[in-house]
């Protein structure tokens, strides 16, 4: 069985496609394309204008990087939400012309569970518990009763976000986490910065006001970086841990964009080892937004019966991860 994924919920426009290869997930094609903005932030009219200009190239390439007929998909998937409305719809709109061109089953996918779902049909992981981290996103999830619970979130911005703004304030380019990420690897000096957990929640907001003051006094740029990292990174082992020990999972995995990040992978690595837990994280073009994932877990939802109506095929763009009732893991 074959899906074709539309992923367009912030910058990435992506299409996926997948095959169900004995219960586990074989990627034929994931092509993406990011909207990235001349200054400033993501403007959602602006990234919407840019997926709808180059999504017909990329169903076409993928397609072809595939290498099957286009009548060999068997459904369609879409992100149905969270994220941008403009953008969402975009990829929404595509989706059902897609669908009623080639008469097949629409899905609507939750993107956080996405995430989730190519890391388990991709890693060989069972029941983890993830870290899911992207701009808009920070979530702990865990599966109990019937769904992805969410057992902690950030409680202001998630931390890519939080990453992208401090970029700008230093005057990096877009996206900011990966050249981040590289100064801090030249980082000497820990500065002290708001080490904020309520529970298994984080908070990043106040961190971000004291690293743009660092700045002000004439910190070095790479101190600042590898301090920031240190300190967020470390919040989110500490509430990851937290999570394992009170849903008792063996396995940790990571997903979002933010899970390039080798800094956090070996953090997040080296606490389950200590607790005698298993790591994972998919390759790094499914830890970033994707088409495959939505492909993945929209073949997943078919499987199970789960289809959605063109004339219900609504958007929303603050689809809750816990939401989402999984069938497929009945």
């Amino acid at each position: 069985m074959i899906a074709l994924g539309i992923e367009g919920t912030a910058h990435t426009i992506g299409v996926g496609i997948v095959e169900d290869l004995n219960d586990k997930c074989r990627v034929l094609a994931n092509i993406i394309k990011m909207y990235k903005p001349a200054e400033g932030g993501i403007h959602p009219r602006d990234a919407a204008n840019h997926h709808a200009t180059h999504l017909p190239h990329l169903v076409t390439k993928a397609i072809e990087s595939a290498k099957i007929d286009e009548r060999e998909i068997d459904v369609i998937a879409f992100s149905k939400g969270p994220g941008m409305g403009p953008c969402l719809r975009t990829a929404a709109t595509a989706a059902r012309a897609l669908a009623l061109y080639l008469e097949k089953p629409l899905v609507g996918v939750n993107h956080c569970v996405a995430h989730l779902e190519i890391g388990r049909g991709t890693t060989g992981c069972e029941d983890p518990v993830l870290l899911y981290v992207s701009g808009g996103n920070t979530q702990i999830i865990a599966f109990a009763k019937g769904k992805y619970r969410v057992f902690g979130e950030t409680l202001d911005i998630g931390i890519g976000n939080c990453l992208d703004k401090l970029g700008r304030y230093l005057n990096l380019p877009f996206p900011s986490g990966p050249i981040i990420e590289k100064l801090a690897k030249r980082g000497k000096k820990y500065l002290d910065l708001p080490y904020t957990i309520k529970g298994m929640d984080v908070a990043f907001s106040g961190l971000l006001t004291s690293a743009q003051k660092y700045y002000e006094k004439g910190e070095r740029i790479e101190d600042i970086c590898y301090s920031v990292q240190e300190t967020a990174f470390s919040a989110l082992t500490e509430v990851t841990e937290r999570a394992m020990a009170h849903v008792g999972k063996e396995e940790v995995l990571l997903g979002g964009g933010v899970a390039s990040n080798e800094r956090l992978r070996e953090m997040i690595k080296k606490m389950a080892e200590e607790r005698g837990a298993k790591f994972f994280v998919p390759e790094k073009s499914l830890c970033i937004d994707n088409g495959a994932m939505i492909a993945w877990t929209g073949l997943l939802m078919y499987r199970c019966g789960i289809t959605t109506k063109v004339e219900d095929s609504f958007i929303d763009q603050r689809f809750r991860t816990d939401d989402v009732i999984v069938k497929w893991r009945e």
